[in-house]
């Protein structure tokens, strides 16, 4: 039963062909056979479940159409959940319990969705390694020694191993994404506002976080997006996407980018397994261009990570000044960064922002669909808050994390797909991107590609 897809157990509980709380108990079998290993949900409440199950098939017995019925679905511990202690990974928030739900959890609820656990995440979301001084770090499923990435990692781990078929996080630079990649899931970043992120903590990252659907295939991540997605007056930041349509990708207009048109260092490993699926998409009669979007002149993820730094010193500063002991030191490096910036450079990154979403604008005139790496390397060790060499090459903390986030910046939507396998077998993710607003466009193309790379492998689900 876990392995079932959540488009397959929603019918199967609305067919009444299912028990939903049958359905939860599978799962939470699961849950209590790995999450102490993996340390992928911080919050597992198997009786709330229950309950919430029990719930959803009286209401499909009085007839109620639930798209999402009696499907388990993990929630990042920094998306309100009404009711559930939600803390961000900080001992600033370790008693916070949520007044109200978000709104794309209460549209889940409405939905039949059935929230099965808390997924961990580092501190304020702010790291590419899920690990927190409340909660400590989440394992990679595959390999205990290795991080599932961040900073929806405990997301991603618990839906590779089968805790649920579908999760929500967050991503404000990829913490949807790449998690995803090295997983073996798929995680969408919608375009900004397509999904109402209030009611919520306040955001270090404003203007460019977005919640997250991820689950163990594309169906089960638009099945979502289509529930959760849709203007809310609440969120003045709503915004409505193009509406679905069939599509067929042999007459998108696809670009292919290896480096994302940066100078940055790429793991042969993930190179083979790119080009092998961008070679498959091509026989399957995919028109693809080798195409770089052009930049402006000294962008970098370093340079619009200030914004970050900005937004935590605003928020965490005086907290921080006042008692490190209570901080993940690697989020003070960060407050300490932005606690020393100006305000011509916080404006100087704002700008830089701007340019970012111009130039991806101007891309898109052209293309439809943009495909790159996710990620310049699979997963790596746990212990490490980034891997310090790729492809031979020194790198910075971040060095992962390239690919990412100027698509935040961009407001565009883009996804992680399984891609095959790199060293050791670990998966290796495709990112596939759009013009804002074109979401649906985004996950067409990736369910076509899904099915025509999963003979590349990678996939969670194949794993089992």
């Amino acid at each position: 039963m876990i392995t079932l897809d959540a488009a397959a157990i929603a019918k199967g509980v609305q067919d009444r062909k299912l028990d939903p709380v049958a359905v939860v108990d599978a799962f939470c079998a699961q849950i209590a056979a790995r999450n102490t290993e993996l340390n992928a949900l911080i919050v597992h409440d198997r009786v709330a479940a229950r309950l919430a199950a029990a719930a959803v098939a009286g209401r499909v017995a009085k007839g109620e159409h639930l798209p999402l019925a009696g499907v388990p679905v993990i929630i990042k511990d920094n998306i309100w959940v009404k009711g559930e202690r939600i803390t961000q990974g900080s001992r600033l928030f370790a008693d916070f319990v949520a007044p109200e739900d978000a709104i794309g959890v209460s549209r889940l609820r409405d939905a039949g969705a059935v929230i099965i656990g808390i997924g961990n995440c580092p501190e304020f979301a702010c790291k590419g390694q899920t690990n927190s001084p409340l909660h400590g770090a989440a394992r990679h499923p595959m390999d205990l020694d290795l991080t599932p990435g961040g900073s929806s990692g405990g997301n991603a781990a618990g839906l590779a191993a089968d805790f649920a078929p579908i999760a929500v996080g967050t991503d404000a630079g990829g913490s949807g994404r790449r998690p995803a990649a090295h997983t073996g899931i798929v995680g969408f970043k919608p375009s900004f506002g397509a999904i109402p992120y209030a009611p919520a903590f306040i955001e270090p990252y404003w203007g460019v976080s977005v919640i997250a659907p991820m689950g163990r295939t594309v169906s089960d991540v638009a099945l979502m997006f289509g529930v959760m997605a849709g203007r809310e007056a609440r969120d003045p930041d709503c915004i409505d996407v193009a509406p679905s349509r069939a599509i067929n990708p042999a007459h998108l207009r696809i670009a292919y980018s290896p480096k994302l048109g940066l100078d940055v260092p790429v793991d042969e490993d993930v190179v083979v397994a790119i080009e092998a699926g961008v070679q498959l998409l091509s026989v399957a009669g995919w028109t693809i261009v080798r195409r770089d979007p052009v930049w402006p002149a000294g962008t970098s993820e370093m340079t619009l990570m200030q914004l970050q730094h900005a937004g935590l010193a605003a928020l965490y500063g005086r907290a921080w000044q006042t008692d490190p002991e209570q901080f993940d030191p690697d989020i003070g490096v960060q407050i300490e960064r932005g606690l020393a910036m100006s305000g011509v450079e916080v404006s100087a990154a704002l700008e830089a922002n701007l340019q970012v979403r111009r130039a991806m604008s101007a891309f898109f005139s052209h293309h439809d669909i943009l495909l790159s790496p996710t990620t310049p390397c699979v997963a790596w060790s746990v212990s490490d808050l980034g891997p310090t060499i790729i492809d031979g090459v020194a790198v910075p903390p971040r060095g992962h994390a390239v690919f990412t986030p100027l698509l935040n910046h961009a407001r565009t939507p883009a996804i992680s797909v399984p891609c095959g396998r790199g060293r050791a077998g670990l998966p290796v993710g495709m990112q596939m991107i759009g013009a804002i607003g074109h979401d649906w466009t985004v996950l067409a193309a990736a369910r076509a590609a899904e099915t025509i790379l999963s003979g590349l492998g990678g996939g969670a689900r194949r794993r089992h």
